[in-house]
């Protein structure tokens, strides 16, 4: 069963990865060290701003356009205002948003201008019950594209361990 899945997953990062690096009949090597350190860059900016409570400098890390994606446990967000919008929902506030961390981050360039990301989240929060932490995590892959040298998510596909 395993090895079904295992060949399903990488069939369909494949597809993922052609549409990512575009119709381009070649794509160059990409520069692994720097573009890596650029991408953890973005994400370590990320968790900084969600740790502030700031989820409008938080999203920033997202491409603005139509065409960014997030697929979560409740569907699918098509666009950047309504990636904005699910976060805004979702984590009002700065008790709401808790404590965000990273961990076991693995960069896959793929191309000069696209990588992919595959990591793991905690959530740390005050839950509804009083004196008492809820912690959720997950795994997540995210789609990078480089723009004018700067690194943004394109597509975000995360999904919650089940507690």
């Amino acid at each position: 069963m395993r090895s079904i899945w295992s060949r399903v997953l990488g069939i369909s990062l494949s597809i993922v990865m052609l549409v990512f690096c575009g119709s381009r009949s070649v794509c160059a090597a990409p520069d692994k060290s720097d573009d890596a350190a650029k991408i953890k860059q973005v994400l370590d900016d990320q968790a900084k701003d969600w740790n502030d409570g700031n989820v409008d400098r938080f999203v920033q890390g997202y491409w603005q356009s139509d065409e960014t994606v997030f697929v979560g446990a409740n569907g699918v967000s098509r666009g950047f205002n309504k990636v904005l919008e699910r976060y805004k929902r979702d984590y009002p506030d700065k008790k709401a948003m808790g404590h965000l961390s990273f961990s076991n981050l693995e960069v896959h360039p793929t191309c000069t201008d696209s990588a992919y990301v595959l990591g793991e989240f905690i959530l740390e929060r005050e839950s509804s019950t009083a004196g008492k932490k809820e912690i959720k995590s997950g795994y997540f892959t995210l789609y990078f594209r480089k723009f004018s040298n700067r690194w943004l998510i394109v597509a975000d596909h995360t999904t919650a361990k089940a507690n």
